[in-house]
């Protein structure tokens, strides 16, 4: 597929001006299927094809942390591979659990990453900075746990009395940690690795088996799936948990790639802004974006979060009014609109922009066309509409999602660049 011609870009882009041919780039892939498309009046192109594999073994074990609605690592490496070079800056102003800006890292380029959710911080800057696992070790044998704590809310439904305690002790240490300024690198790994162990559906989270981890059901739901499989709680140990999933994540990092990462990090931005006001980007810095908005209210990203914000201190209703979850096409489009506006201010001349969007409402409504009007609004040209069809996934298949039944059926980009 395409993916093994974007290993060797360079040797097309010696022959032509990829903006200007587009087309013949990625227009000529095998398989690719060619369409021209009219919206508000225009013509844009469509390139539809399996761009590229789903498949994870393919992406550095690094981005196995699970979060509802996040898109592969090989989507941005596609684009940042092909629009940008060593230490080009790029940028998501939806970050979630920081694909993108991992992936940039990774492949050494600089990063700033924006989420007003604080829980993507938290799940995405400790992976720029690799702690050596007998460190880790160390630090959490130090941690002291106190059996006889319990969490302020009732979580008996998801956790052993011993594993609740030794919840509640991490969370206070952490805390502590934080509020006295001592907290460093390798307690930010141990909340980033332990916020994402709070439930699943196997040994290797601190829970019983529960729905999948990217989303935490409520109690009352959990109650009623313990009683339907005839389960209660039993004892995970979390700080064999917390090094397990540690040395997963790990598992096939080379040293140069924490090099990298760790190279990112140290000139990195992390915003917890406002998509529409990033005032901390310098004007005409990016030279690319990669990201997915939210899709109107197909996810609820608070409520399926509250487990994750009990464990960091974070207030959910806060988070709730920040998020942007609007109901209508009209109003999700008046939001995008500022943020192409936003975009298109730090965008290099000659940067890209590319917009992830998918079908929503059972297909009926197709982002991508909403999304074109809005970007040539702010000053962008549409350079074309890059699908990615793929088969579903198994863990799309534990949803319930089936081909245009629910959630976003493709991959949908829209290309932008800026030429003044």
């Amino acid at each position: 597929m395409l993916l093994k011609s974007t290993e060797n870009v360079s040797e097309y882009l010696k022959n032509f001006t990829l903006r200007r041919n587009l087309d013949n780039f990625i227009g000529s892939a095998p398989k690719t299927k060619v369409e021209n498309i009219s919206i508000n009046g225009e013509i844009f192109t469509k390139y539809i094809n399996e761009f590229w594999t789903s498949k994870q073994r393919q992406a550095s074990s690094i981005h196995e942390i699970s979060y509802r609605a996040c898109f592969k690592a090989q989507l941005p490496r596609f684009f940042i591979k092909l629009f940008t070079k060593k230490n080009d800056i790029v940028f998501d102003p939806f970050s979630g659990r920081g694909t993108t800006v991992i992936e940039a890292g990774l492949l050494g380029r600089k990063i700033i990453s924006n989420d007003v959710n604080p829980l993507s911080g938290i799940l995405t800057a400790p992976r720029f900075f690799i702690p050596n696992l007998k460190n880790l070790k160390d630090r959490l044998m130090q941690i002291p746990f106190d059996k006889s704590l319990r969490a302020d809310i009732d979580l008996s439904m998801f956790y052993h009395p011993d594993t609740e305690a030794e919840l509640v002790s991490l969370k206070k240490y952490l805390t502590n940690r934080r509020l006295s300024g001592e907290e460093d690198y390798i307690d930010r790994w141990i909340r980033m690795v332990a916020t994402n162990r709070l439930t699943g559906h196997s040994k290797g989270f601190f829970s019983i088996y529960t729905l999948p981890p990217n989303q935490a059901i409520s109690p009352e739901r959990q109650i009623k799936i313990n009683k339907k499989r005839n389960q209660e709680p039993d004892y995970r140990n979390t700080r064999e948990l917390i090094l397990r999933k540690s040395r997963a994540l790990l598992r096939n990092l080379s040293d140069k790639q924490k090099q990298n990462l760790r190279e990112a990090g140290e000139s990195a931005l992390f915003l917890e802004k406002d998509a529409r006001n990033t005032v901390e980007i310098e004007s005409e810095s990016v030279q690319l974006t990669v990201t997915s908005p939210p899709f109107l209210d197909v996810v609820q990203y608070s409520k399926d979060n509250w487990l994750r914000c009990w464990f960091n201190s974070i207030d959910l209703q806060e988070i709730s009014k920040k998020i942007t979850m609007a109901k209508t096409i009209d109003k999700w489009s008046a939001v995008m609109e500022d943020v192409f506006k936003e975009l298109y201010r730090i965008t290099q001349i000659g940067g890209w922009v590319a917009f992830e969007v998918g079908e929503v409402r059972k297909g009926k409504i197709k982002l991508d066309e909403y999304v074109v009007p809005l970007g040539l609004k702010a000053g962008f040209q549409c350079e074309g509409i890059i699908i990615n069809l793929q088969k579903f996934t198994k863990t799309s298949n534990i949803w319930g999602i089936n081909n245009m039944d629910s959630g976003t059926n493709t991959n949908r980009i829209v290309l932008f660049h800026r030429e003044d």
